[in-house]
């Protein structure tokens, strides 16, 4: 039986912590952001948990997490 394989994209943008929640980057603060606030981009600092209703897709994609 071959070894499962942890797709790269995932493996980029999330880390499981030791609790079992998965933490990743904000989403909308790479580019056009001279039409948003400055109060939204400094919202957008920082990770976030993923949401509980994507955990196991993000699972799903890095099997030895």
């Amino acid at each position: 039986m071959p070894k499962m394989k942890t797709k790269s994209s995932a493996k980029k943008r999330f880390r499981v912590r030791p609790g079992g929640t998965v933490k990743s980057g904000h989403a909308f603060k790479r580019h056009i952001l001279t039409k948003k606030t400055t109060k939204s981009k400094r919202q957008l600092r920082g990770i976030t948990n993923v949401d509980a209703s994507d955990v196991k897709s993000v699972m799903r994609m890095m099997p030895s997490a």
